[in-house]
């Protein structure tokens, strides 16, 4: 969109450019019982296409400003996988009290939205959560993942290591329960992750 509207705004400034003579020529050849063009009307009419000639291009500018608003940034990119490492690092969560501790950890769907929805939280507000992406870089284990994550704009990519460690039971009343027998024990994951620039 912008680089055709610089072509535009070109080709505006290279008609207000045509001088008056080649004009009038031009026209008495196309219609000869035609009056002669005044000189007003010859700078009435450049005006018009400088004017419309810098207006395609703080249309260009506004386009471009715009893009890169929205778009990841190297710099963006690299400040949020920094950040959400940070604070997902020694972070813990809850199993199923019906799987138990030996349960695989969904690192394919829930736990790389979880990763996503953590940097999209340290990025500019205008950053699209849409154009970040967390893949696998291989098949997870029960407790490990490997995460490459890139974004729309940024040239840079993060290796994103997770280790998912059980480390002890947490005792809880069911919903609606009552009395020792409503009690249930969930057990307790600790997260250890790592990330550094590059491919996987």
């Amino acid at each position: 969109m912008a680089a055709v509207t610089f072509v535009l705004a070109g080709l505006l400034l290279l008609m207000a450019c045509v001088k008056a003579d080649r004009v009038r020529a031009w026209h008495a050849s196309r219609i000869p019982s035609a009056p002669e063009l005044s000189g007003a009307s010859f700078v009435v009419t450049r005006l018009a296409l400088v004017t419309m000639a810098v207006a395609a291009i703080v249309v260009s500018f506004q386009v471009m400003w715009a893009q890169d608003d929205t778009e990841w940034s190297d710099d963006e990119l690299t400040s949020a996988v920094e950040e959400a490492t940070r604070s997902l690092d020694g972070s813990s969560a809850y199993g199923d009290s019906l799987t138990g501790p030996d349960e695989p950890e969904d690192f394919e769907g829930k736990y790389a939205r979880r990763i996503k929805d953590e940097i999209a939280r340290y990025s500019a507000a205008v950053a699209s959560q849409s154009d970040l992406d967390v893949a696998l870089a291989e098949e997870p284990t029960a407790n490990r993942a490997r995460y490459e994550i890139s974004a729309l704009g940024a040239d840079v990519t993060f290796c994103m290591d997770v280790t998912r460690t059980h480390t002890g039971t947490v005792e809880t009343v069911a919903p609606g329960g009552i009395g020792a027998s409503s009690k249930l024990e969930l057990p307790e994951f600790t997260y250890a992750l790592k990330s550094r620039p590059g491919m996987c």
